[in-house]
């Protein structure tokens, strides 16, 4: 069976945790990030078979209010759809600004999955905007091309309401509801939801552990094994940034 994926819940709630959603830095910066899951979930299904996971990215914040970056993780899903990739490399860029007291972030988001060989490729480019104030994010993502392997399914979206709620003592609370469409293909389309705890640890050290889920279709969402990869579980996290 095919299998939806993109960048990970792991990698979404520390970004959250971090101030991913303001408005430009004061400062340039160049940050580096190293990191495991205990499972690579995105959009509520898993990417790692519901096994363990590798990640590690960089990322370059202009002052200007410009950002690029990329990202990689190790993965399970190409070689269980009969492809040939065991990692994801994203590549992405933007622009964050405010107006008044709404922050908004717009850019572009490459999903490489090198040599995939999957009859439709796996490679997919996203357009994505986003709105913060207060503590909740809106955010929208379209497909330019097919979506993760998926025939014809180009323009399928993906839309997602979350929040930051700082808990003190480096604690966050972070829920989440999305709502993923795979265009000419609706079978396949589904809701996901989350609720993420995360700690700052101090030292760029920071972990979460989430309650992750969907209401995806029990059969299209499945390991070679016949396991559910959107099944509700808990997802353990964490990363070191420098």
């Amino acid at each position: 069976m095919k299998k939806l994926l993109v960048p990970s819940l792991l990698a979404l709630s520390l970004l959250a945790v971090t101030g991913a959603a303001q408005a430009q830095a004061a400062e340039s910066s160049l940050s580096f990030n190293v990191g495991a899951t205990s499972d690579y979930r995105y959009r509520g299904i898993s990417q790692s078979r519901l096994k363990p996971a590798v990640q590690g990215g960089i990322d370059y914040a202009d002052k200007s209010g410009f950002y690029v970056g990329a990202w990689a993780s190790s993965i399970k899903w190409i070689k269980d759809a009969g492809g040939d990739a065991s990692v994801e490399v994203d590549v992405y860029g933007g622009y964050k600004g405010a107006v008044g007291d709404v922050a908004y972030d717009v850019g572009f988001l490459r999903y490489e999955y090198p040599s995939n060989k999957l009859a439709v490729s796996a490679n997919t480019n996203e357009i994505y905007g986003a709105v913060t104030m207060g503590p909740a994010t809106l955010k929208y993502s379209h497909a330019l091309s097919n979506l993760f392997g998926f025939a014809d399914s180009k323009n399928s979206y993906y839309v997602d309401l979350s929040g930051t709620f700082d808990m003190g003592n480096g604690f966050s609370l972070l829920p989440h509801v999305g709502y993923q469409s795979v265009k000419n293909n609706g079978a396949y389309s589904y809701t996901d939801y989350s609720l993420t705890l995360g700690k700052d640890l101090g030292n760029g050290l920071s972990a979460t552990a989430a309650v992750v889920g969907t209401d995806a279709d029990k059969t299209m969402y499945v390991t070679p094994a016949g396991k559910f990869t959107g099944k509700t579980g808990v997802v353990v996290g964490l990363k070191y940034a420098f």
